[in-house]
């Protein structure tokens, strides 16, 4: 066989391991041939790749990033591509195509396949928020990040007796500061599945210092939101790819937060760290795995399907579940963390 494989959206720790094992499964066992294209769809769409044998993916397991490069494609290009998707396929030669991305990327692989090209995809977002895995690779990298975050950053609010706001990524789904917040024991989470009441957290604030505790953290996701007319907040403008550009809630957050206790507040903006560097052992594993069942699912002809994680077993989905419906936060999950919510 003839396989393709790219990296689309944004970057994220364990993409170099799916990339390294696709090749060894199958360059090594299966006696494919793989490419590589560069920057995501838009070298799929250009003609932009290279061969992928064993020397090419030595050493890069525990890489961060990508050495394929990663870039967003407009729709129209993606829909022209799809128009032509006989041409592109018979240009390239592939009898298989291996997309590794999150929701944007694997909705551009759902609408491939349906126009008839050998999709098989590799679901990855630090977010986690993809319905049809019970984790993605690169999630536990960015909670074990935020967490170690906000494990430092208590030592230094309490000796100068702030208000930390550690602002985590999530725009849409809050896992990474649910689960940041609980391993770090931040004292407030909010996350974008429920909005929340400025009050309460002054008032968590207070009891705090009341308490002779001179000192808070609150772990906020990028998407998270005031509850309305509680506080300023502006909505972000959709960018040229569908995505809200979010204002800033961690700094706007630290600034009402001082200006009702009167107590010295710093937002925290995590930001891009919580996707780059080396991938946690959890990561390099999940990738791995994800990789070896995708070339295995070329060979069985399983296309316009993904893997997915189900309990300890990898599992192929259908592209279409996948891209259903976003994997937020259950009620459950806050329920367990309601004290600090």
């Amino acid at each position: 066989m003839r396989i393709g494989v790219l990296t689309a959206g944004g970057d994220c720790p364990g993409l170099n391991a799916v990339i390294r094992s696709v090749v060894h499964r199958a360059v090594v066992d299966r006696h494919d041939e793989v490419i590589g294209f560069e920057d995501g769809f838009k070298g799929l769409l250009d003609g932009r790749y290279r061969e992928l044998d064993i020397d090419s993916v030595s050493g890069i397991l525990a890489r961060g990033g990508t050495i394929l490069g990663s870039a967003r494609l407009e729709r129209d290009r993606l829909r022209e591509a799809c128009r032509n998707s006989e041409e592109l396929l018979d240009r390239l030669g592939l009898d298989a195509l291996i997309p590794i991305g999150g929701e944007g990327t694997l909705t551009a692989a759902r609408m491939l396949a349906d126009a008839g090209l050998p999709v098989v995809g590799v679901p990855k977002t630090i977010d986690n928020d993809i319905s049809a895995t019970d984790r993605t690779f690169g999630f536990d990298t960015a909670v074990t990040v935020a967490t170690e975050a906000i494990d430092r950053l208590k030592t230094t609010a309490e000796s100068h007796q702030r208000v930390m706001v550690v602002e985590v990524m999530g725009r849409h789904a809050g896992w990474i500061a649910l689960e940041a917040g609980m391993a770090g024991g931040a004292h407030g989470i909010c996350v974008p599945e429920r909005p929340f009441q400025i009050d309460d957290l002054c008032k968590m604030i207070e009891d705090r210092f009341a308490r002779g505790k001179k000192f808070a953290v609150v772990c906020v996701a990028e998407g998270a939101r005031p509850v309305e007319g509680s506080m300023p907040y502006e909505k972000g403008q959709i960018d040229q790819y569908g995505h809200e550009r979010f204002t800033g809630i961690g700094n706007r957050l630290a600034i009402e937060l001082e200006h009702r206790l009167g107590k010295e507040a710093r937002p925290v903006i995590l930001g891009h760290v919580q996707r780059g560097g080396t991938p946690t052992a959890y990561d390099r594993v999940l990738a791995t795995r994800f990789g070896w069942h995708a070339v295995e699912a070329a060979h069985r002809g399983a296309f316009g399907m993904m893997t997915a994680l189900r309990g300890t077993e990898i599992v192929m989905a259908p592209l279409a579940e996948a891209v259903a419906e976003l994997k937020t936060v259950p009620q459950d999950r806050m329920d367990e963390t309601e004290a600090v919510f």
